[in-house]
């Protein structure tokens, strides 16, 4: 099922609506994260209050090194900040500053079933990728990440199609406590961006990850020469084994990312000469490099830039998460009325 919400025109701020969305401090954000969330999260900025969290609790349910996390929470709030994010227009936080986010979550624990969080396919993959770690943090982050969107009492979430089944579990759960205890909360909808999916450079059949290496993702702080060789060794159609063989640009990964980043003149080059073998795989990838590299170059000089002022962006974080735990605790306030423990 897809959900799109659209976006309206809303002039007065203190009358917007709130909507949570965020990031784990897992390591460098990559082009996948770039599209899939940040992109729509700097449109949404305008018309809503955004809260954009550095959800540093779901990145400890996957092995970690615990003293990188400061270092990696501070490089993703930067990240953040040089795609466009407005520390003046949204709030910027941690969600560990904001104990109110694993306090509803274990309220949320308490109605929701086992057998819903047993059905979430990102489980299931997280599982069979971590054998030795399977911890119960994986099986509740949906939960989590529940509370986190329902905290600010959200109206929409950008994510990306992996996250759908978050996000109808998220709408079941609210549907659950507001028939049991009365309407708190609103039904989040999803919000899709136009690149919703990036797949891994070297695995395409599966999501863009970080987890799969550095090879199968370009971060935005890659260098235009780091972007051109990780494009080269990058799988294509591999019905194109020669120069002269002819291949089916929509069963390639990289004209997914040619659709995002080059011009319409340039996709329908590439989709004719793919298609007659009038171009070469190595070709298309200089091409799509060039075209990355282009809109990336902003981002990445402006990363540079931040990374020369940590202060300046630990007191940002330390007001986001103030601002933010403000809110949250209005509405934690709220919610144990309801469920009767005030």
């Amino acid at each position: 099922m897809e959900f799109r919400v659209p976006i309206r025109e809303i002039s007065c701020f203190m009358n917007r609506k709130y909507f949570f969305s965020g990031i784990q401090p897992s390591g460098k954000i990559h082009i996948g994260n770039y599209l899939g969330a940040i992109k729509s999260w700097i449109k949404l900025q305008n018309t809503y209050n955004g809260i954009f969290g550095i959800v540093d609790y779901h990145a400890i349910t996957e092995p970690y090194e615990a003293s990188q996390m400061p270092k990696q929470i501070l490089n993703a709030a930067i990240d953040y900040i040089a795609a466009g994010i407005d520390s003046k227009k949204s709030i910027l936080m941690i969600q560990s500053h904001v104990p109110e986010h694993t306090e509803l979550a274990w309220i949320l624990n308490c109605i929701t079933p086992v057998s819903w969080l047993e059905k979430i396919p990102t489980f299931k993959e997280k599982a069979r990728q971590f054998k030795e770690n399977v911890n119960m943090g994986l099986m509740d982050y949906p939960v989590l990440m529940a509370a986190d969107i329902m905290l600010y009492k959200s109206t929409i979430v950008p994510v990306g199609e992996d996250q759908l089944p978050h996000i109808e579990l998220t709408r079941m759960i609210v549907r659950t406590f507001n028939s049991r205890y009365g309407k708190t909360f609103p039904e989040p909808e999803a919000y899709l961006s136009k690149g919703a999916k990036i797949f891994s450079l070297t695995q395409p059949a599966k999501k863009m990850s970080k987890s799969f290496g550095p090879e199968s993702y370009i971060a935005l702080s890659d260098e235009p020469k780091i972007i051109e060789k990780k494009l080269a060794t990058a799988v294509t159609d591999p019905a194109r084994k020669r120069r002269t063989d002819k291949g089916n640009p929509y069963i390639c990964n990289l004209f997914n990312l040619h659709k995002l980043f080059s011009s319409l003149q340039e996709i329908k080059k590439i989709e004719d000469g793919c298609r007659s073998a009038g171009i070469g795989c190595l070709e298309c990838k200089k091409l799509l490099a060039k075209n990355i590299s282009q809109e990336l170059e902003p981002i990445r000089l402006k990363q540079l830039e931040l990374a020369k002022k940590p202060e300046y962006i630990k007191k940002i974080l330390e007001d986001g998460s103030k601002r933010a735990r403000k809110i949250a605790q209005g509405t934690l306030k709220e919610v144990k009325k309801k469920i009767g423990l005030l």
